[in-house]
Order: C-alpha cells, then structure tokens, then sequence
C-alpha cells in the first residue's frame, strides 16, 4: 500500500471512495469549485450535516464519489478536528488517513508530522486534474478551529449559545484569557478561531492588515512611487480606481519583488495559496522585502495571460474588485509566474499602505473607542488606556510576529500577568484578548464580542483600564492583542 508524505500525491480509480480517520476525531468535508470556495453551506459536510451529493459522512469514515459531486465541483478538502472542542490535536493520537476503493481494497495511507497546538488540520484533498482524480496529502494545522477555514473557504459558522457536549465551533478568530483575579491563581484561556497556517484554495482574496514597526514605505513623488510601470498594470488599475472614487495607488519595488516571489513559487507548486512550500506566508515576503505594512492586501490568481486579463478578472470578481478598489491603499505590486509543467499562468499583486506612528495610534484609539462603546451599550464605565498596559500589549502582538506563535503563553512561559508586570504595570487584575487576521479595528472588535470568553473581558466591571497592540507578519497578516487592567 501506498504511503504518502506531506505534499505527496496519487491517482485515483474511478468510482467511490471511503477515507477513514479512526480515533477521538472530527471529519468534515469542504466541497469547492475553482474559486476555491464553497458555494454554500450545503459544500460543508459535518456531523450536523452529514450529506452533501457526492459526500456523505458516518462516524468516523467519509465517503466521496467524485462523479455524483454538484456541477462545478473540482475539490473536495477533507479536515479533522478534535472530538472534544478546543483541544490541541498535539494532546490526541497522532491522525492516520485510510482511503480505500468501492472495492474495500486499500489505496494509500498519510499520517501528517504530528500536530501542536492546531485545533484543526486539514488533512488531505481530492483533486480534479484533466478528466480523472488525484489525492493530495496535506496536513495544513489551524492553531484556532473552523472560523479560520471559513474565511478562506466562504462558510458561515455561527457560534451555538449552548452547544451540545463534545460539539463546538465559534466565531470571532481569536482567543481569550480569562482574568487573573489574584497572583496565585491562573486561568485557563478559552480559545476560539484563526488559522496558524493558510490553506492553498484556487481563489483570489484580500485581506487588510495592521502592522506595527517602524515607519517605511515611500510617499508619492518618492523614487518608489515613480517606478515605471512597463506591464501598464497600473495604468489599468488607476484607471478602474478613478472611476470608482478611490485615490491612485504608486508602485513599489518591494512589493514587486515579494508578488514575484510567491508567484514564482505557486506555479513551481503549481497550486494557489498564501503560503508557499517552505511554510513562508505572503506576509512574510512582504516584511522581509522591508515595506512596513499599517494595512495589506492580496489577489491570488491563476488563468488570465495578462495585466488587462488579470485587471478584468478582478473588476468581475466581487471580492478581488473590493481589493483593487480599495481606498485605504497607497502601493502596489504585481507578479506572474508560468508553470512549466501545465502552462497555467499564476499571479500575485499586493496592495498596502505603509504604517506611520500616527496612522498606529489612530488604529489603537479605534479599538479602544469600540470597546468603550460596546461597555457603554452594557450600561458600563470606559476603560482608560494605560500607557503600561499598551506597551505590554504591543510587545505580545509584535513577539507572536516574530516567534511564529499564537497562544495567551510566549516560549518562554511568561502569561499575561506577567507581560504587564515586566512593562512596570502593578494593576492585580489582569486579563487578555488576541485575535489573529482581521482586516479591521472594527472586524476584530466584533468578532471578540461574538466570542463569549472575550465578551466577557470587554465587559467585565471590575476593570478599568485597557492597552492595545498589534502587529503585521507572519502567518496570517496580523495580531491584535487587548490587554486589561484593574
């Protein structure tokens, strides 16, 4: 039998197939079309959803036959997640893959590198290429759930107020501490959802980002800003922009050069996605050119041949048009890259507004005003921001960037309380809220109040004081912290 390794792939006979992941697991199923999308919830087969045409699920064992999928589809992602919410699968048997033919007869096995502190992975995909099937191996971790997998796939997890034992997803992208109420008393973070590494959908996506480092990027009139623009790709985008209202975008070389990077890498891959073989996000190219980023954005594209090809695809496209048109952009930059092997043209073009200390500030004041106003509704005195407990905040946002790491605990132990101490906070009462990939002050606000461990920081009496943090990198493009006081 055919064992495969992360990356590897297998032909598939004709027919049904069953894959089996055997132990204290979830299997779920995402069925897309070349978007790299569902379209809808029926594509998301789950326990409480167990058929979709083509798909079904029973216990522990998904059963695919390719041929009776709903028109259009071309990709079936199989995931697992633990049986029992929120635990890491690092804590769980290590998963192992079965896929066997209508015959019962065994095809392959793929047990992935074992998993840490993902709650999720995405373990295996079902592939059309030309008139049959393939099986790809993955093993791609999400560090928080299914709410990241549904930002990139397009499903809609709405939190159960009580979910029923065993079962559980929420919503929102981010974890929380709960407070500290006396130095010897520890808590337990209740975690909720964002991936900790991008899944490689065919789509074309944007997602804005903060960022904070030091000011760079250049202004209009800059030599940056006056790069030739020798593919017109500008020109065409310009063009698109003054018509709808929305401020010319200059291009920059280091944004050119980190699109080329991943471009070159997705057609040697030949797959689309934000993070490349080697485990290096979009994110990071961008950083490591050395533009940094108050706000990003990215369209991931096969099959248009050109600039105005691309340009077209996105005006059609509602997502990618919201991207090209976006007004908080002021740079661009745009790549493409052939694959050898299909001919299939992939491009990368990069949109981003460089961070400044003013528009940083501006952006902390936003989500601290927007908590403020959501402790106002719940009939709750403002929080104060506190010079200490900012610095603490900011120091975490920007170590989850530079430690590739997203948890309440650093490497090296320390804990919330600990952060603020170090910062020269004396406040008693501690407690924390991250979120990791949001596109907004106003995203990430609303999405810890749709989690009920966050809502309950933000809304917790006792505390009277807030700092605010985040950074741009890594694996999925930024990392908000709230840290509060008492």
């Amino acid at each position: 039998m055919n064992e495969l390794v992360p990356g590897g792939n297998l032909p598939l006979p004709g027919g049904a197939l069953t894959l089996r992941v055997p132990g204290p697991f979830d299997v779920s199923a995402l069925i897309t079309d070349e978007s790299g999308k569902v379209g809808g919830d029926a594509d998301f087969v789950f326990y409480n959803q167990p058929t979709a045409p083509g798909a079904r699920l029973r216990d522990d064992t998904l059963t695919i036959d390719p041929a009776r999928l709903r028109a259009g589809a071309d990709r079936v992602t199989v995931v697992i997640s633990p049986a029992d919410p929120g635990t890491p699968l690092g804590r769980l048997p290590a998963p192992t893959l079965h896929v066997t033919n209508t015959g019962g007869q065994p095809l392959t096995r793929f047990t992935p590198p074992r998993p840490q502190r993902e709650t999720v992975l995405l373990l295996a995909e079902l592939y059309r290429r030309g008139t049959g099937w393939k099986l790809r191996a993955l093993g791609q971790g999400y560090a928080d759930g299914l709410a990241g997998i549904a930002r990139d796939f397009g499903v809609d997890l709405v939190e159960d107020s009580a979910p029923a034992p065993g079962r559980g997803a929420g919503t929102g992208g981010a974890r929380s501490a709960t407070p500290r109420p006396t130095p010897a008393t520890a808590p337990r973070p209740t975690t909720t959802l964002r991936p900790a590494s991008a899944p490689d959908p065919r789509r074309s996506a944007s997602v804005p980002a903060p960022r904070t480092v030091s000011p760079t990027g250049p202004h209009p009139g800059s030599p940056a800003a006056r790069t030739p623009d020798p593919t017109g790709f500008l020109t065409l985008a310009n063009s698109a922009r003054a018509k709808a209202g929305s401020p010319p975008v200059s291009p920059d070389p280091r944004l050119t050069s980190a699109a080329q990077a991943h471009a070159s890498d997705m057609a040697a891959a030949g797959h689309l996605g934000t993070e490349s073989r080697d485990g290096t996000s979009v994110y990071q190219r961008v950083t490591r050119a050395g533009y940094t980023y108050l706000t990003i954005g990215e369209h991931l594209v096969s099959g248009p041949r050109t600039p105005a090809e691309f340009v077209d695809y996105c005006l059609r496209t509602e997502q990618a048009r919201r991207t090209l048109l976006d007004r908080d952009f002021t740079h661009a930059g745009l790549a493409q890259a052939v694959d050898p092997r299909s001919g299939d043209v992939y491009w990368t073009a990069l949109w981003a507004t460089p961070l400044t200390a003013g528009n940083l500030a501006r952006t902390a004041e936003k989500v601290a005003a927007l908590t403020n106003a959501e402790r106002a509704r719940a009939g709750l005195p403002a929080l104060a921001v506190d010079p200490l407990l900012a610095a603490a905040a900011q120091a975490h946002s920007s170590d989850m960037v530079a430690r590739a790491f997203y948890s309440h605990t650093s490497p090296d132990g320390s804990q919330p309380w600990d952060r603020a101490a170090a910062a020269g906070s004396r406040r008693r009462t501690i407690g924390e809220n991250i979120a990791c990939g949001q596109r907004s002050a106003a995203e990430v606000v609303e999405g810890w109040m749709n989690s009920p461990g966050h809502r309950a920081n933000i809304l917790k009496p006792d505390f009277t004081h807030i700092g605010i943090g985040f950074a741009g990198g890594g694996q999925t493009g930024t990392y908000w912290t709230q840290l509060f006081g008492a």
